[in-house]
């Protein structure tokens, strides 16, 4: 690594010499020929100040650590991390990630880790919109979580950011009402449970404000959100004689297990069938024919949002005695899996 001594060494004049020129406090200590020599070698070599050791001196490192269950290793969350270093890198601060992979046990130790490499703030971000148990961190910290909720008997001021489920449920069982269907169904999924409830009540409210009162006969759940699993709640509502002519899937991968099941009954979509996904996963809801009409999980806002709360905390733009829970909303994306009710 070049260093100060390095460029003092080429130029042949002391390192405090070059000290205060690179940084910024050399105008009348330092001559100015010297000084645009030293500026020239620093440039030329490519030196890059020693930010491990600024920060001893200055106690900030500019550096905020994340620590994720899988969202390093998951591309559908990986928006979440870019949104978040996009916002970091804009502001001078740097993301340090340790990813646990869903191991629990981990999540100590990595804290600690970010912690002896004097981090400023600490974002925990989670795949899916669940309650977090907080690692122990200085009371002092910002701590934000990225994508879940903190427990209820959390004591420390933690502020959190999660989707609008509801909302957006609300939107896209919406486009349906809007479309004209009546009979929409809803397939849910079991293993999420705080989307799950969110989502199913942003389904029935809109279908309420519409005057169409819900049947429970027409709502079915499927265990997780992959497609194979969709395929059989799919067919329960699909091989029904008084079969909905809409559905509102859980996800894009509950959505596709439909679009797999209408094909097999010969239902064409959107002609018999209409259908709205929830995520916008690129991979799924682009790739189907046709494309699905879907709602947008904001991952990369919400990533963004987390590191400007927890800068806001840093630089004290916001008061410190409570926490603040941020609904990021659900926006559609338009695609062409929603028509009027067959005729």
């Amino acid at each position: 690594m070049l260093t100060m001594k390095d460029i003092a060494s080429h130029v042949g004049v002391s390192v405090s010499s070059v000290s205060l020129v690179l940084s910024g406090r050399g105008g009348g200590r330092v001559k100015p020929q010297v000084a645009a020599e030293i500026q020239a070698v620093a440039e030329e070599l490519g030196y890059v100040p020693n930010q491990l050791a600024r920060s001893l001196k200055t106690k900030q490192s500019r550096t905020i650590g994340v620590v994720s269950d899988r969202v390093a290793t998951v591309p559908f969350s990986g928006h979440m991390l870019a949104g978040a270093q996009q916002a970091a890198w804009e502001s001078g601060f740097m993301l340090m990630l340790i990813d646990t992979g869903g191991n629990d046990d981990l999540q100590t130790p990595a804290v600690q880790s970010l912690l002896q490499r004097n981090i400023e703030s600490l974002i925990v971000a989670t795949t899916f919109h669940r309650l977090v148990e907080l690692p122990f961190v200085p009371p002092a910290m910002p701590v934000v979580i990225l994508d879940g909720r903190p427990n209820d008997d959390v004591d420390a001021v933690v502020d959190f950011v999660v989707p609008d489920e509801e909302s957006g449920a609300y939107t896209a069982t919406k486009m349906l009402v809007e479309a004209g269907h009546r009979r929409i169904g809803f397939c849910n999924v079991a293993a999420y449970p705080i989307a799950s409830r969110l989502r199913a009540r942003g389904y029935e409210r809109a279908l309420l404000d519409a005057g169409i009162t819900p049947d429970p006969s027409l709502s079915v759940v499927a265990e997780d959100a992959a497609t194979a699993l969709a395929i059989e709640p799919a067919r329960r509502l699909l091989e029904r004689a008084d079969r909905p002519t809409a559905v509102f899937g859980f996800s894009d991968q509950t959505a596709m297990g439909f679009y797999h099941v209408a094909r097999r009954l010969g239902l064409e979509i959107p002609r018999d069938l209409s259908l709205v996904g929830f995520d916008n996963q690129e991979f799924v809801a682009e790739a189907l024919d046709p494309g699905l009409t879907t709602v947008q999980l904001p991952h990369r806002e919400m990533g963004e949002w987390a590191v400007r709360r927890a800068l806001d905390r840093l630089e004290g733009r916001v008061g410190s005695g409570e926490s603040t829970g941020r609904l990021m909303p659900c926006p559609p994306v338009i695609r062409n899996s929603i028509g009027p009710p067959p005729g």
